[in-house]
């Protein structure tokens, strides 16, 4: 209670705020028509106006809710005649369209799973590539003075421009679909990989080090009974941000690609105005990498407590 009671102070704060928002930000179209109508708009009328358009500049919260759930498991994403024939408030008729939301392409089940599975292969091909980069660059000094510098100088490219280039090339040579996706992701996700991973092997200290020479401890078995233990505090921390980079880097993939996706969903918001779509993308994106970051702290607590190690 006394961890949870901060932060719903400050999400009930940040609710009000953003209904306070809503208002002077949906306003300008209400006095607007109000105008071309030649009616005067009271002002509560004009607060609950701007709480209930169809296309606002800024959605209320309750909007981006009713919109989140039409566009998983509602009527917009499992399509007229299965909302007709289930009941949501039941087991059997919530169950029937969580399964129906999963191959409908209206769906943001459906295009959070496109999205996911890009991820989540970006995101291995970055942790083991980040890893054995690291690796190398402890224990190899000409990696350490040229490969390092050129880790740090790519993460200045705009990913937004990078994204198109890479996809363009990859289809030139025959390579489309889910792979060109997750290379970008994993073009994001290696870098926190590289530097935590890096920071976690050169962890120990010169006393440590000297005590494993005292023992006869060869190269490996410092690597893997001293620098691998002490590292993973440090990779841990840094699998967590490369997993919500690598969720960025699918979506902004997704963008020119077109070919299902949360991406995709924020694209076609914008193309017809449709705000609420855009923000429901948004906090599905949200709630995707949020879970997938609880996910991998979930494993940081099992791994460490196996290694008594208190996190």
């Amino acid at each position: 209670m006394s961890r949870s009671l901060p932060v719903l102070t400050v999400t009930a704060v940040l609710i009000a705020l953003w209904y306070l928002a809503v208002i002077p930000m949906n306003a300008t179209w209400e006095y607007d028509q109000a105008r071309r109508a030649g009616t005067e708009l009271p002002f509560t009328e004009m607060v609950a106006r701007t709480m209930a358009q169809e296309r606002p500049v800024l959605p209320a919260p309750h909007q981006v809710v009713i919109g989140l759930y039409q566009q998983t498991v509602g009527c917009d994403a499992v399509g007229r005649r299965m909302c007709r024939e289930t009941t949501p408030l039941t087991v059997q008729g919530f169950g029937q369209r969580v399964v129906a939301a999963f191959t409908s392409n209206r769906s943001l089940v459906y295009h959070a799973g496109v999205t996911l599975s890009a991820t989540m292969l970006g995101f291995l091909i970055g942790t083991g590539g980040g890893i054995l980069l690291a690796i190398g660059i402890v224990y190899n000094r000409a990696m350490d003075a040229s490969v390092m510098p050129w880790a740090i100088a790519s993460q200045t490219i705009p990913i937004i421009a990078l994204a198109p280039m890479i996809i363009v090339v990859l289809n030139s040579v025959g390579i489309s679909g889910l792979v060109p996706k997750a290379i970008i992701a994993a073009y994001l996700s290696f870098f926190p990989v590289v530097v935590g991973m890096v920071k976690g092997l050169r962890s120990p200290d010169a006393m440590q080090m000297d005590q494993m020479k005292t023992w006869s401890a060869t190269g490996a078995q410092v690597f893997a009974r001293l620098r691998l233990p002490m590292s993973m505090p440090y990779l841990f921390a840094s699998l967590k941000v490369g997993i919500a980079a690598a969720l960025v880097g699918t979506i902004v993939g997704e963008l020119p690609v077109q070919e299902g996706g949360l991406g995709v969903r924020l694209l076609s918001g914008s193309y017809y105005g449709q705000t609420i779509q855009i923000w429901a993308a948004l906090f599905a994106a949200a709630i995707l990498a949020a879970g997938l970051v609880g996910i991998v702290g979930l494993i940081e607590r099992r791994v460490l407590a196996r290694m008594g190690m208190k996190r």
